[in-house]
């Protein structure tokens, strides 16, 4: 199999993230503010005080992923992530799967969490300002935001959510700290970390929460080409979003049921989930912290949006490269560097979703934002899955020098437990959708007929195109440009030697 090295006219933007950088796109992607606010009253309800190791055990998963996967980024230099190292692991034609599995997944993500923005963005800024603007408003206020910084430098995308991120951690870690030194409602404990209490009966619900909370680590990858040492930075950026979004979230858990006490945390968990934590904040802090709560909240959601957003341009770049799809969708800014018409294209379709949405009169958050969001959480579960079965097959004839516990026993590790993973987050969707079975069904029908599509696709190109096919995912940014008309090197590999 040839590699191929991308002309300079499609490249991106080199030597702009360093490690930090990455890792704010990772953690904003996840939402942590969102998160806690409007999804660990929901694991606490669940798993009861035990939920807190929901979250730990979901982060020791996707870190012995990690293993494999930094080991296999070392030969992948492509800026399509998962689509890649599928492509090379496991076969071109579950490649292409695995493209169109991440294109839906992600846009689902994003467009949905426009619904998010917003809900929230009607109500906080009716309450505080008395500025109540239909909801479909603030979402295309939204899009058009995210558009304007997803088009420019990735330098400045980054700046902007470093902004946020701090921001919104900052005001969780301000709660904290209040909490530990007021010692809580009665006293600190660390009860929630007991294993009689981490494994309940209610440690399936969470775990399917505590995985969907950690969508979008794959994004240190997809920053390769602009990272700087990316084959350090790749890997290191990665293990750091893991533990941090890991033990983050297990702490801030730890820290609502410390802050009202274990009988009325759960109390409360049930009959007002929605006002834990800004309660909490204002009753440890003050007022002013609350409101303030209200607010970033918006900009967390923000902060997740674009990231997303990034997510997204880069696959359609990717993809374009490499002619999957049409090649104008990969035209590169002529200052910024980015893919901007990639950019213009998907904040449309997320523009016209959300039309869609307003005229059909659906609610923001619980159709919006729960439905359309769940298909993405399934599909980038089931892209770890398949991710990590790559890796296993990349390394099978030859470790490259690795050990057998990075690039066999972790990566078998991580296939059998993301396995699991996704059977809980399709059996226990009622969860995350909060819709009856039908729903539920059409929602989960999204990863398969996206896979099913992708494959087809892979059998009609191999038909009408079988070189350009076996080139997928090999795409080589740190390659010199070739000098043949081609755009291919004169160096070549056998499949799945891609270095």
């Amino acid at each position: 199999m040839k590699k191929t090295a991308p002309e300079p006219a499609l490249k991106l933007e080199g030597g702009v993230l360093g490690t930090a950088g990455i890792v704010f796109f990772v953690v904003a992607a996840a939402a942590p503010l969102l998160v806690m606010a409007g999804v660990a009253p929901l694991a606490l309800n669940i798993a009861g005080i035990g939920a807190p190791g929901g979250y730990i055990l979901a982060g020791l998963a996707l870190g012995v992923f990690a293993i494999g996967f930094t080991a296999m980024s070392k030969y992948i230099h492509n800026a399509g992530a998962f689509y890649a190292y599928i492509s090379v692991g496991l076969g071109p034609r579950w490649g292409l799967a695995a493209a169109v599995l991440a294109l839906v997944s992600y846009n689902a993500l994003e467009i949905g969490i426009f619904g998010a923005l917003g809900y929230f963005a009607q109500s906080t800024m009716a309450d505080l300002v008395g500025l109540d603007l239909p909801w479909g408003v603030w979402s295309l206020l939204g899009v058009a935001l995210v558009w304007f910084l997803g088009s420019r430098s990735v330098h400045l995308g980054a700046r902007f959510l470093i902004l946020l991120l701090t921001a919104e951690t900052g005001i969780l870690v301000l709660l904290a700290a209040a909490v530990l030194f007021q010692g809580g409602a009665g006293g600190i404990d660390l009860d929630s970390f007991a294993p009689s209490n981490v494994f309940s009966p209610g440690l399936g619900g969470v775990l399917t929460l505590a995985f969907a909370a950690f969508i979008g680590f794959e994004a240190t990858a997809l920053y390769r080409e602009e990272a700087k040492d990316p084959a350090r930075t790749v890997p290191r950026a990665t293990y750091i979003a893991v533990a941090f979004l890991g033990l983050f979230y297990a702490f801030m858990v730890w820290i609502i049921i410390q802050a009202y006490g274990p009988d009325q945390a759960l109390e409360l968990a049930a009959n007002d989930p929605a006002g834990m934590y800004f309660n909490a904040i204002e009753h440890y802090v003050g007022g002013w912290a609350s409101t303030l709560m209200e607010l970033l909240i918006i900009t967390s959601i923000l902060a997740s949006l674009l990231a997303f957003h990034n997510a997204i341009t880069r696959y359609v770049f990717a993809l374009s490269r490499e002619r999957v799809l049409p090649q104008f969708l990969g035209k590169l800014h002529p200052v910024y560097k980015s893919p901007y018409v990639a950019s213009a294209v998907q904040s449309l379709l997320a523009m016209v979703v959300i039309v869609v949405f307003v005229v059909v009169g659906a609610d923001p958050y619980l159709e919006l934002l729960l439905w359309v969001n769940s298909p993405g959480i399934v599909g980038i579960v089931v892209l770890q899955v398949m991710a990590a079965a790559a890796v296993i097959a990349f390394f099978w004839n030859d470790r490259r020098g690795h050990s057998v516990w990075r690039v066999v026993v972790a990566p078998v590790s991580a296939l059998l437990m993301l396995t699991y993973a996704t059977y809980l987050i399709v059996d226990q969707m009622e969860l995350i959708t909060a819709a009856g079975t039908a729903v539920n069904v059409v929602l989960v029908a999204v990863t398969p007929v996206s896979l099913a599509v992708g494959w087809l696709l892979g059998i009609r190109l191999s038909r009408r195109d079988p070189a350009q096919l076996s080139r997928l995912g090999t795409t080589d940014v740190d390659a010199e440009p070739s000098t043949e008309s081609d755009g291919v090197s004169n160096s070549s590999t056998s499949p799945g030697q891609v270095t």
